[in-house]
């Protein structure tokens, strides 16, 4: 388990879903891009929540370990999400031409001689 301290804020949360929302809250601000991810945690009162991270190029976040012996809560889902957004982040998925049925008539340059 792991203590993610975020926006003055901390909870603790499974070592897998710390480690892939700090690298794709890196990835993120590597590519000058953002998103929301909403994860199950153990708050600092000691009961389950869910918290939502703001993940931007101003992110600043911090995860340690811990000895606790609470059992975090399992994020399979938000750690499936994100680690198809890392992959596709890594490893793009290639250019399509463009269907010129697709652009529309009258752009200049595009088909159509001004």
């Amino acid at each position: 388990m792991k203590h993610v301290s975020y926006a003055d804020k901390t909870v603790f949360l499974d070592d897998e879903t710390a480690d892939v929302l700090l690298e794709y809250a890196g990835l993120l601000a590597a590519q000058q891009s953002g998103d929301t991810v909403t994860v199950r945690a153990i708050g600092q009162d000691g009961n389950e929540v869910e918290a939502t991270f703001v993940l931007n190029m101003a992110t600043n976040m911090v995860a340690e370990s811990t000895d606790s012996d609470v059992a975090p809560p399992s994020n399979e889902v938000a750690v499936e999400y994100m680690q198809e957004k890392i992959s596709l982040i890594r490893t793009p998925p290639p250019a399509q031409p463009l269907d010129d049925a697709a652009i529309p008539s009258g752009w200049h340059g595009f088909g159509d001689e001004a």
